[in-house]
């Protein structure tokens, strides 16, 4: 399996329009390492240091499927993590399920 990302958001919780709490996998072409539950501020930093991320989900099958890549995108000043470019001030990673 080529690598997709540094690391890859499974699950994730909102509160109030912005991501609280992620479960991250790290990737490897040896395949998706276990969850570890890091904060909107680990990812951002992360981020910032030049490493990837991007969502995946599993299908029927239980096979891990790559997701969108993530970004991020700032509107009016505050940073936002979008599984797309758009211009919207809210975090948002797709249909994942809760951590």
């Amino acid at each position: 399996m080529a690598k997709w990302a540094d690391y890859l958001i499974s699950c994730c919780n909102y509160e109030d329009n912005h991501i609280e709490k992620v479960g991250v996998r790290e990737h490897s072409n040896g395949g998706v390492g276990p969850a570890n539950i890091q904060t909107r501020t680990w990812v951002l930093g992360r981020m910032d240091a030049g490493y990837s991320f991007c969502t995946i989900t599993k299908d029927s099958s239980g096979e891990w499927r790559k997701g969108a890549l993530v970004n991020i995108v700032t509107v009016n000043g505050k940073r936002f993590l979008l599984k797309d470019a758009t211009r919207t001030e809210k975090d948002n990673l797709g249909e994942l399920p809760k951590c």
